[in-house]
């Protein structure tokens, strides 16, 4: 294994409080984080270092459990066990908390944002999906809720071009949602994990999916006909025998194909794809692996969007890591 994963710099985020997800901005010049401490933070360079710019502590009455940065970079939307969500606006280097979204019933798990910016996606422990409009005023209108789950709804993402949003629940399955007649429809539901589904992310190309699962697997999925009124998802690989516990998040780097988990081993590892294998049975091969990458369990694994290879991570310690992966073969 030649390729690396070299630590760049590691720094408290969310002390004594765990740290559950890291998010870079569109232009990857600010991270936003959150933690169980009920606060969100601002991050920004300052030379070659990572601080603090902004602690934004008003919106949440419990663990504040995602962010999420819309497309244009303005807006910073925030998901939290308190059954809210959290629109926050960017003025000049502040932010101000602009409305706050209610209507699940228990905690909020995750929150995304449409290619497009009108639309957000948000997910709960009450089993449901909802998606909500965002007009030129900056109002928020729930469209849709959808309850195509058994269990706790972990996650949300959306397609990376298309208004196609996919959900990762406790009931160990996968649904994929497409609007038709102003309704929206889970159009496939995919089962295959043995256990909680936790992360899911679309490839660069938006033809695949990755999903990772409390069954210690990851699991690639590969889609016929997406745009097609009768889409059809298929498992075309699965890697196992690599985590040593939950796999809890996974992302797919826009810029160089690598995927990357976030693992309750404490470990971050990077897979890397065999080009000249068949595309109908992708090989992945483990690529780079840091067993303690943390202390503690791995939350989130954030790919920067602008620099190539460049990665953050974020901790049940409260620590952000900041990652350099170097591919043997670039």
């Amino acid at each position: 294994m030649k390729d690396a994963l070299v630590l760049v710099e590691r720094f408290t985020a969310h002390p004594d409080s765990r740290c559950w997800h890291v998010a870079w901005n569109p232009t990857a010049t600010l991270m936003a984080s959150c933690g169980g401490d009920r606060a969100i933070r601002i991050w920004g360079k300052e030379g070659d270092s990572w601080k603090c710019l902004s602690v934004l502590q008003d919106g949440h009455q419990r663990t504040v459990r995602r962010v999420a940065w819309s497309p244009c970079g303005t807006y910073l939307a925030s998901a939290s066990f308190d059954a809210t969500t959290c629109i926050w606006k960017k003025k000049n280097d502040d932010f101000e908390c602009l409305t706050t979204l209610e209507g699940h019933e228990n905690e909020v798990k995750c929150v995304t944002w449409a290619p497009s910016g009108n639309l957000l996606a948000t997910c709960s422990r009450d089993k449901s999906v909802w998606v909500w409009e965002v007009d030129e005023e900056d109002e928020y209108e729930c469209v849709t809720v959808i309850n195509s789950h058994t269990q706790d709804v972990k996650l949300v993402v959306w397609h990376p071009t298309l208004e196609l949003l996919a959900s990762a629940s406790y009931d160990n399955n996968i649904c994929v949602y497409k609007e038709e007649d102003d309704d929206w429809e889970c159009k496939a539901t995919l089962e295959g994990h043995t256990s909680t589904v936790w992360s899911l992310t679309f490839d660069p190309s938006g033809q695949r999916m990755a999903s990772c699962s409390d069954d210690r697997t990851v699991k690639i999925w590969k889609c016929q006909n997406i745009e097609g009124p009768d889409m059809t998802w298929k498992c075309v690989c699965t890697l196992s025998g690599f985590h040593e516990r939950s796999v809890y998040d996974i992302a797919w780097c826009r810029l160089t194909g690598a995927l990357v988990t976030a693992c309750g081993d404490d470990g971050v590892r990077v897979f890397k794809e065999d080009s000249t294998a068949d595309p109908e049975q992708p090989v992945f091969s483990l690529a780079a692996h840091v067993s303690k990458a943390h202390s503690q369990d791995v939350n989130c694994v954030a790919w920067n969007p602008k620099e190539a290879g460049v990665l953050a991570t974020c901790s049940d310690n409260g620590e952000i890591a900041i990652w350099k992966y170097q591919d043997d073969h670039e």
